[in-house]
């Protein structure tokens, strides 16, 4: 089996956060459980194992594919439409 690459890293800018956390659940004054960076807009929306996934719903709504953690001491970014960690 050969090792998945993510064909989107030409997307990558230097941007930074928009926001200190998921403005969409600020707004619903709802809670995330982590946050993630879009790298294309600097969007900052909640994850997956979040109840409201809204950094995937940002990748659907406008095709930004990859994301960064914004926890701390990580340093990892997903690429929704390849599906791969790098």
């Amino acid at each position: 089996m050969s090792e998945r690459t993510c064909d989107h890293q030409d997307e990558i800018k230097d941007v930074p956060p928009l926001s200190k956390g998921c403005k969409q659940c600020i707004d619903a004054g709802d809670t995330w459980v982590h946050l993630r960076l879009c790298r294309t807009c600097g969007w900052v929306a909640c994850c997956d194992e979040s109840k409201n996934k809204h950094a995937k719903e940002h990748f659907y709504a406008t095709g930004h594919s990859i994301v960064r953690s914004l926890e701390p001491g990580e340093t990892w970014s997903w690429c929704y439409a390849d599906e791969v960690f790098f």
